[in-house]
């Protein structure tokens, strides 16, 4: 198989993109080519136990998806909903049990078949099916499909992490965040998808929470929420249930493993800790909201059995090794932190610079650091939400959602990573539906202060509609802030190509998203050179 990042086509078999983007447009499709496998009689007896009829609409709906890959396993992931947008968030299956039928294979035909199983899922788990399959070769490319009663799934793809010590020969990582359903088509994702990246990131805002037309882009709604503001179990499930209907959105997921964490908008809009956004309005059973959020989140992700919620709480801060390569430190700036200082928004707010703040609990903190001192990778990078580079407005304020809120925290972590040694520190961030790229100083009040790190933020999917093209050099965020090198208010992702003497980031953005079918360019590149953090511009290809 080819070494990760490298392009393969067999003359006698249909290309990827073929395969995972047009399966993953179609949907599943009836059985009509015999048995996915021979999985025994006991398992093709029967695809129902329990009470209700047979299965008879396409249970596939939702598509696949992989994720958590290391280097001898990863998690498959499938969720069945023949009547996706069903009230009760069962997905038109009432309350029975479903056995489906799951293989991995080393080639698109299925013809070397590595691993396959059975699995049985109920309504007791939203009808989610998470497979963790272990015993794989590292560094390897695999393609995956579920089967139920007469349905097939379509085709995913997926890899393992190289193996510890083992560089490689780079890989492709594209990152996303905030895609609001109403605002706009997702058609980035399906040009991320088209890009074939090895791993994605997604940095939150999955979901949104909002019930119809109350979150109004500038550019006006193109599609509706169904559904109220989700807070019930049953909400939820059904909110992920419609974003995942999007055929862009399943392309994206079958095309690569997935890592991911939340933002606010998976629960409530700029919550903090135990603090809903509006106190003003009692939410007396906020709690038991943030256990049906994360319950929900939990099932429609790709993730492994140690994340599953206990009640009102997940733990999702972890770390992905790619080899020695890339550690992925994946945290949560929303579950451990403090309200936000001076009841939230842009202020000039002295509690924002009490050091005892934190946006990460003490617990993840010293978690993170602790990553940072046995680091020996190449490059760190941290998956993580909300703005971490100082950015100061007109007025001279700051935004208390971000890690300008928490100034004791971004000083513990950033000198954290100096102190370590750490060799190439690379913050990734979603949050803002804009693009940017930032250097990260040591004191951002002296312009001479050295460069200790870059952050590399992406604009959103669809928040905020259209957005609009500009000469990010004019604008004045980049005048009062030197460190920041660039500024897109237009809807996109980011792709990285990583290797060894560098990380390539080139912004890709689409010119509208009102209507479907945008095509994508890359509005900027930039270069961040192995032993040298900072920003290098070079030409977009």
């Amino acid at each position: 198989m080819p070494a990760s990042g490298e392009k393969h086509t067999s003359p006698l078999v249909p290309s990827r993109r073929q395969v995972l983007l047009g399966g993953a447009a179609l949907g599943a499709t009836a059985l009509t080519a015999g048995p996915l496998v021979a999985l025994g009689p006991s398992a093709r007896a029967t695809t129902t136990r329990g009470a209700g009829a047979p299965l008879r609409g396409d249970v596939f709906t939702l598509g696949v998806a992989s994720g958590e890959p290391d280097h001898h396993s990863v998690v498959l992931w499938t969720r069945l909903a023949p009547d996706p947008l069903a009230e009760d968030g069962l997905g038109g299956l009432g309350r029975r049990a479903v056995t489906v039928e799951w293989e991995l294979a080393r080639d698109e035909r299925f013809r070397h078949v590595v691993r396959r199983g059975v699995e049985t899922t109920d309504a007791e788990a939203g009808y989610a099916v998470h497979v963790e399959v272990a015993g794989l070769a590292p560094g390897w490319e695999y393609h995956y499909r579920f089967r139920c009663g007469r349905f097939l799934s379509p085709t995913g793809r997926t890899r393992t992490a190289p193996a510890p010590g083992v560089l490689g020969g780079g890989m492709v990582m594209a990152f996303a965040s905030c895609a609001q359903y109403e605002h706009g088509y997702f058609t980035a994702y399906r040009h991320l998808a088209e890009d074939e990246p090895d791993l994605v990131l997604h940095l939150g805002d999955y979901i949104y929470e909002y019930q119809p037309n109350s979150y109004v882009s500038p550019d006006g709604n193109v599609r509706d929420h169904r559904g109220p503001e989700t807070e019930t179990l049953a909400n939820y499930r059904q909110r992920y249930a419609q974003y995942r209907t999007d055929a862009d959105l399943r392309a994206a997921h079958a095309v690569a493993p997935w890592l991911v964490v939340p933002d606010d908008h998976e629960v409530d809009n700029n919550w903090a800790g135990d603090a809903y956004e509006k106190p003003e309005i009692p939410q007396p059973r906020f709690l038991e909201r943030r256990a049906n959020a994360f319950r929900a989140y939990y099932e429609n992700m790709p993730l492994r059995r140690r994340n599953r919620p206990r009640g009102a709480h997940i733990r999702l801060y972890r770390t992905v090794a790619w080899g020695s390569l890339v550690n992925f430190h994946m945290l949560d700036t929303r579950q451990y932190r403090d309200d936000q200082a001076c009841d939230d928004g842009w202020k000039i707010c002295e509690d924002a610079v009490d050091p005892a703040r934190t946006i990460t609990g003490d617990e993840q903190e010293r978690w993170l650091l602790g990553q940072f001192r046995r680091s020996r990778a190449r490059w760190d990078l941290l998956g993580q939400q909300v703005f971490f580079a100082h950015r100061v407005n007109d007025s001279g304020a700051v935004s208390m959602d971000a890690w300008d809120g928490y100034r004791g925290s971004r000083d513990r972590i950033s000198e954290g990573w100096v102190a370590a040694g750490v060799r190439n520190p690379v913050v990734l961030t979603g949050d803002v539906h804009t693009h940017w790229a930032n250097e990260l100083k040591a004191d951002y009040a002296d312009p001479d202060s050295p460069v200790i790190g870059t952050e590399l933020v992406t604009s959103s999917i669809t928040s905020g509609g259209n957005g609009a093209d500009s000469d990010p050099a004019e604008h004045p965020d980049l005048q009062r802030n030197p460190h920041i090198k660039f500024r897109s208010n237009q809807r996109g992702y980011v792709r990285t190509h990583i290797s060894r003497d560098e990380v390539r980031a080139d912004f890709r953005v689409v010119d509208y998203v009102t209507e479907p079918g945008a095509p994508v360019r890359t509005r900027a590149s930039f270069v961040i050179a192995d032993r040298h953090p900072g920003l290098t511009e070079v030409t977009p290809r």
